[in-house]
C-alpha cells in the first residue's frame, strides 16, 4: 500500500475529450517527490524548445505533496507548472489555499491537461475521474463570480479558476483558488495556458485520506512542531506579509520608484501591517493545515474604494503597488489587489510593468501617443487602477503591458533596458538586490526568472540558521564569499519544499531540513535522511535548469538590470552595495557542478540520474 501518496495522476486529453490514469511508482515518487519535481518530470518528457506556451502542445499540470492533506502543518499547498508564455522557459507557481488538499481527496497526485478544448469548458473532478462541462455562462467572469457560481453547483467543492486575463490570453495572468481570499498561482502567466486550452476552472471535490506508513509517530512529531512554530511566528500572524513593509524598508529591502530610491519612510507606514491593521483589516484567514494564519481580509465601506471585501494585499503587492509607484493610499491599493484578484493578474508583474511605464513617460521615452492620451505620473491611484483594467481587458496600452517586458521593451531602445526591472522577462519580488547579495545571485539564477521564493536565501542573511550545512547564525548580507555555496544550498532546500508542497514560512517557525526528512519518512515509509532528501532537491532544481538549456538559457541569462548593478541608491539602509554578481556566479557554478557558461556537467548529471535527460 502506498502511503502519503495516491500513486495516480489524472491525464486528460481536452481535445480528444478523454482522461486517463497514469499509476506512479515507488521509485518515481522518492526520486521527485512530488509538487513542483513532479511538474519537472512532466514538462521535460511533455515540451521541447519548440513548444508554443500558448499552443496546444503545451502541458499545464497541477501537483500536490506526499504530504498534502496530512496532519503536517502548512500542507494544503500545490504547484502548477507549464512552459511559460511570459518568459518561454521554466514556468512554474506555488499556491496555498484548499484547493491542492482537495485534489489529493478526490484521489489524485496530481493532474495533467493536454491539448485545447472547442469551446470554454470547466472540469469537474472527484473521486470517480473527470468530467468536462461546459463554461459558456462562465466566461467572461471574474474569478471571484466563477468560485462562487461552481460552488453553487457544486457544494463543498474547491475552485481553480482563471479572470477574463486568462482568458484574453495576457501573459501575466495566473490561476486563483479559494474564491475572495484570493489564493494566486500568479507568476509566469500559467493562466494565459489555461486559457489558450478554453479551460475556465477545475473544480474538485473528495473525501478520500492519505495513508501514513507510521501515523502515531508522526502526529506526535508534528504536536512538538506546531508549538514551536506558533511561538515563533506570533508577528507573522498578527500583521500577516504586511508586517514587513516597515523593516524591509528600513534594512533598504524596499522597492522606491521602480527601484531607483533607497527610503520612503513615511510612505512605508501608511501602508504597512500595523496600518492595515487599525483601518482596514477585518479578519484573517489560514491555507489549509496552516498553524500561522497570515492571509488578511480586508473590509472598505466608505469612499471611493467602497466594496473592497475579501483577501487582502500581500507585502509583494504593497511593495510595488506602494513603494516602486509611489501610491501611499492603503484603500486604493486593496482596491488595486482586489482588482488583480477579480481578472486574474499577478499584481508583480502588472506592477513592475506599471512602474517602468511611469519612469519611461518621466523621461520621454514613451509618451501619450503610447498610452492612449493617459499622463502616468507616480503617486497616482486613478492611473495604477486604469492600467489594471486596460492589462486585464487586453486593450489600449494595458495591451502592450499584458505581454509582459519582453513585448513592452520592443523599440524602446537601450536606454530603457536600463531601468526595466526583470530577469529573463519576470519582474522582481518586492526585495531588493541591493540589500542582500544573495537574492542577486538568487535573481540571477532562479529557473523561473527573478524570483525570491527559489532560494529564500535571505532569510539565512537575516534571521535563519543552517546548522546542518554549517551555518550557526546568519550571515552578513553584503558579504561576497561563500554566497555562491549559500545560494545554490538554499535553492536545493527550496526544491525540497515545493515539491514537498509545504508553506517556506515554516523556517521561520524553526522547521529545518531535518525536520522535513523526518516527516517524510514518518509519511511514505522512505528513508530519507536531510542529505538524501537535499540531493533529492538538487535534483529537481538541475532537472529544470536542463529544461532552460533546452530552451537556450546559459550565461549570458543570468543576468540583473544595469540599475541593480550599477546604480547606487545614495540612502536607505542598503545605500552604496552593488552586489558583484559575475563574482558570486564563478562560485556557484563551481558549487552547482556546472561550466563557466552554466551548463550542468556530465558529471554532475550522472550523479544526479538526469543523464537520460540530456537534450
Amino acid at each position: 500500500m502506498k502511503h502519503g501518496y495516491t500513486g495516480t495522476i489524472l491525464w486528460v486529453n481536452l481535445t480528444e475529450k478523454k482522461w486517463w490514469l497514469e499509476e506512479t511508482d515507488d521509485d518515481f515518487a522518492s526520486k521527485w517527490l512530488g509538487g513542483s519535481g513532479f511538474g519537472a518530470v512532466t514538462l521535460a518528457r511533455n515540451t521541447d524548445a519548440q513548444t508554443d506556451p500558448l499552443g496546444e502542445n503545451n502541458v499545464l499540470g497541477f501537483f500536490t505533496g506526499p504530504l498534502t492533506g496530512t496532519v503536517v502543518p502548512s500542507s494544503g499547498r500545490h504547484s502548477v507548472v507549464g512552459k511559460s508564455p511570459l518568459t518561454g522557459i521554466w514556468g512554474e507557481a506555488s499556491v496555498g489555499g484548499s484547493w491542492g488538499r482537495e485534489l489529493k481527496r478526490a484521489g489524485y497526485d496530481g493532474i495533467v491537461l493536454l491539448g485545447k478544448a472547442d469551446s470554454p469548458v470547466y472540469l469537474w473532478i472527484n473521486e470517480g475521474g473527470v468530467e468536462i462541462r461546459d463554461a459558456a455562462e462562465l466566461w467572461g467572469l471574474d474569478t471571484y463570480q466563477t468560485a462562487e457560481r461552481l460552488q453553487e453547483l457544486h457544494p463543498g467543492a474547491q475552485v481553480c479558476a482563471i479572470g477574463p486575463a486568462g482568458e484574453r490570453l495576457v501573459r501575466i495572468a495566473g490561476l486563483f483558488t479559494d474564491g475572495k481570499e484570493g489564493r494566486a498561482a500568479a507568476r509566469c502567466g500559467l493562466g494565459a495556458v489555461a486559457g489558450s486550452k478554453n479551460v475556465k476552472a477545475l473544480v474538485v471535490r473528495g473525501t478520500r485520506k492519505p495513508t501514513l506508513a507510521f501515523e502515531e509517530e508522526l502526529k506526535a512529531k508534528v504536536r512538538e512542531a506546531v508549538k514551536r512554530i506558533k511561538e515563533k511566528t506570533k508577528a507573522l500572524r498578527e500583521f500577516g506579509t504586511p508586517g514587513l513593509v516597515i523593516p524591509c524598508e528600513q534594512i533598504g529591502d524596499f522597492p522606491v520608484r521602480n527601484w531607483r530610491d533607497g527610503k520612503w519612510e513615511e510612505g512605508a507606514k501608511s501602508i504597512s501591517g500595523p496600518r492595515m491593521v487599525e483601518t482596514v483589516l477585518s479578519g484573517r484567514f489560514h491555507c489549509a493545515g496552516c498553524p500561522i494564519g497570515c492571509g488578511r481580509r480586508v473590509n472598505i465601506t466608505g469612499g471611493p474604494y467602497k466594496g473592497v471585501n475579501g483577501g487582502g494585499p500581500e507585502y509583494e503587492t504593497l511593495g510595488l503597488m506602494g513603494g516602486s509607484c509611489l501610491i501611499d493610499n492603503l484603500e486604493a491599493i486593496c482596491y488595486a489587489n482586489e482588482l488583480c484578484n477579480r481578472y486574474g493578474i499577478d499584481t508583480i508583474d502588472a506592477t513592475n510593468l506599471i512602474a517602468f511605464s511611469i519612469e519611461a513617460f518621466e523621461r520621454g521615452v514613451i509618451g501619450k501617443e503610447e498610452t492612449g492620451g493617459l499622463v502616468l505620473r507616480w503617486g497616482d491611484p486613478g492611473i495604477l487602477i486604469e492600467l489594471i483594467h486596460q492589462i486585464g481587458q487586453n486593450k489600449g496600452f494595458g495591451a502592450v503591458l499584458a505581454g509582459g517586458f519582453k513585448t513592452l521593451l520592443n523599440g524602446l531602445g537601450a536606454e530603457a533596458e536600463e531601468f526595466a526591472i526583470h530577469v529573463k522577462g519576470m519582474g522582481f519580488p518586492a526585495h531588493d538586490p541591493r540589500a542582500y547579495n544573495s537574492i542577486a545571485l538568487g535573481y540571477a539564477t532562479a529557473n523561473r526568472g527573478a524570483c525570491h521564493l527559489e532560494g529564500f536565501s535571505h532569510a539565512f542573511e537575516r534571521n535563519v540558521a543552517m546548522p546542518e550545512f554549517g551555518i550557526s547564525e546568519p550571515v552578513d548580507r553584503f558579504s561576497v564569499e561563500g554566497k555562491g555555496k549559500l545560494v545554490a544550498l538554499a535553492q536545493n532546500l527550496m526544491s525540497v519544499f515545493d515539491s514537498l508542497a509545504l508553506c517556506k514560512f515554516l523556517l521561520f517557525g524553526g522547521v529545518g531540513i531535518r525536520d522535513l526528512a523526518e516527516w517524510v519518512k514518518l509519511g511514505t515509509g522512505f528513508d530519507f535522511t536531510p542529505e538524501k532528501l537535499m540531493e533529492t532537491g538538487e535534483r529537481i532544481f538541475n532537472l529544470k535548469r536542463l529544461f532552460n538549456v533546452k530552451c537556450g538559457i546559459s550565461r549570458k541569462d543570468d543576468i540583473l538590470p544595469p540599475r541593480i548593478l550599477k546604480q547606487k541608491r545614495g540612502c536607505g539602509g542598503a545605500a552604496e552595495n552593488l552586489p558583484p554578481l559575475d563574482r558570486m556566479l564563478d562560485e556557484y557554478y563551481a558549487a552547482r557542478g556546472w561550466d563557466e557558461d552554466g551548463i550542468p556537467t556530465r558529471e554532475t548529471l550522472e550523479r544526479l540520474g538526469l543523464v537520460d535527460f540530456i537534450f
